[in-house]
Order: structure tokens, then C-alpha cells, then sequence
């Protein structure tokens, strides 16, 4: 395992570098190149892990011998349930062990970075996918802090010192909370269409039937057509209530 021996990083940008490398190389895996990766899983042989690499390769093979090893391990023996669960079964369990190896190995960098560098790794992690998500095809939905007194915005905006009108912004409006913790949550804040992460520059609105926060650009409304809005529905939940 020259290639995963290879990696120290030790900046939060290395880390999240390092993490998004891996990644990338597992989603393959299990999706686009999953036909060679379920032929590599043969039950009959020993535990198997399946590896990604910071260059963005993946494998089937072997724990590492050395105890303690040098890095976290993968789940072992994952060829062994292959062939007895349904296909798509199996492929989301190995996504799932996946999910913890890749977030063991970025902490497993990251045990010498501070309180707020961890926060701020975590937080770049957690604007991504899981690999669960991805090999399922969920979209990830997370729950909107409310504005004010628990009221939504409901497609209102509000202008800013700039003069451009936003929607209101996903946060809590607490003047007790520090600037830090404010970013930090609208850092967790997704776009419900491309992924995206929220921006304090671009207009947001918010979906009233399943709360999802959306770049107007991404669901075609402007700052003027969120004004006559009086309730607004993203495009999801618009075709899921056709007859």
C-alpha cells in the first residue's frame, strides 16, 4: 500500500485534500467501475478491504500485517456477505463502512489540529456527500435553523447594506452568538439542487413543504419574483403533488 503510505498531511487543506482524494477513488468504485470492483470481491478468498488511495486509485486487498497498523483499517472481509445479500444491499453496506473509514483516517491526521481546525475540517467534509448517498442516490436534506421567533422565510428578502436583495439567510438571529459559530452554520447550509454550499453574496429561498434551502439561480427565481411568492415549492415537491 505504497501510495496510501505515501500521505502525511497535516494542514486542515491537506487533510481535506487527502479525504476528498480517497473518496473519489471509493465512489468509483462503487459505482462507475463497480463491475470490476464486485469481481475482485470473491468470497472464497481471505478478508478483503477495499482501499482509496490520496492519488485517486482504489483496491481490493488485504489488512495491512503491521499491529498496530500505521494507518486506520477498512472494514474487513466485505467479499464475504457478497454473494449472500442482494446486490445493491451489499454495495450500500460496504458504502457505509466506507463513510467511517474515510472520516477515521481524516481524524487520524487531524489528531494534532486544534479545537476550531478540527471544527473547520469537519465542516469541509460534511459539505460532500456520503459515499452511502452517492451509491443510493440520496440527496442529502437537513433541517433549517428558524428565523426570528421559529418563523420561515416564506420567499420574503430582505436588503442588505449593498442594496442587493437576499432571502433570509439560514441562521439563528442571536446577537449573543459569536461571528465563528455563526459561519459555522451557514457553512453547513446545502443548496437542495447542485450542493452547494450557502453563500452570504448569492440569494437563497427556502422550499415551504420540505424546507430545503435553494441558489435562486439553481431553481430559476430572481430576487423580483420571490417578492409576489406567497408560498413558495422547489421543483421536487411542485411534481410530487401533480395528480
Amino acid at each position: 500500500m505504497s501510495a496510501a503510505a505515501s500521505s502525511n498531511p497535516r494542514t486542515v487543506e491537506e487533510i481535506f485534500k487527502d479525504f476528498s482524494a480517497r473518496r473519489t477513488a471509493i465512489v468509483r468504485a462503487l459505482t462507475s467501475e463497480v463491475d470490476e470492483f464486485y469481481g475482485l470481491c470473491d468470497p472464497e478468498k481471505d478478508n478483503l478491504c477495499l482501499y482509496g488511495h490520496p492519488n485517486e486509485t482504489w483496491e481490493v486487498n488485504l489488512p495491512a500485517e503491521e499491529v498496530p497498523p500505521e494507518h486506520p483499517e477498512p472494514a474487513l472481509g466485505i467479499n464475504f456477505a457478497r454473494d449472500g445479500m442482494n446486490r445493491r444491499d451489499w454495495l450500500s453496506l460496504v458504502a457505509v463502512h466506507s463513510d467511517c473509514w474515510l472520516l477515521s483516517v481524516a481524524f487520524y491526521f487531524g489528531a494534532r489540529l486544534n479545537r476550531n481546525e478540527r471544527k473547520r475540517l469537519f465542516s469541509m467534509i460534511n459539505e460532500l456527500p456520503t459515499v452511502f448517498e452517492v451509491v443510493t442516490e440520496r440527496k442529502p436534506i437537513k433541517d433549517k435553523p428558524s428565523v426570528d421567533s421559529g418563523s420561515k422565510s416564506r420567499g420574503s428578502n430582505k436588503r442588505s447594506s449593498d442594496g442587493l436583495v437576499k432571502s433570509n439567510t439560514p441562521k439563528i438571529a442571536d446577537a449573543d452568538h459569536e461571528e465563528d459559530d455563526e459561519d459555522d452554520e451557514q457553512g453547513e447550509t446545502l443548496c437542495g439542487s447542485c450542493g452547494g454550499n450557502y453563500s452570504a453574496d448569492e440569494f437563497w429561498i427556502c422550499c415551504d413543504i420540505c424546507e430545503r434551502w435553494f441558489h435562486g439561480k439553481c431553481v430559476k427565481i430572481t430576487p423580483a419574483k420571490a417578492e409576489s411568492i406567497k408560498q413558495y415549492k422547489c421543483p421536487s415537491c411542485s411534481l410530487k403533488r401533480k395528480p
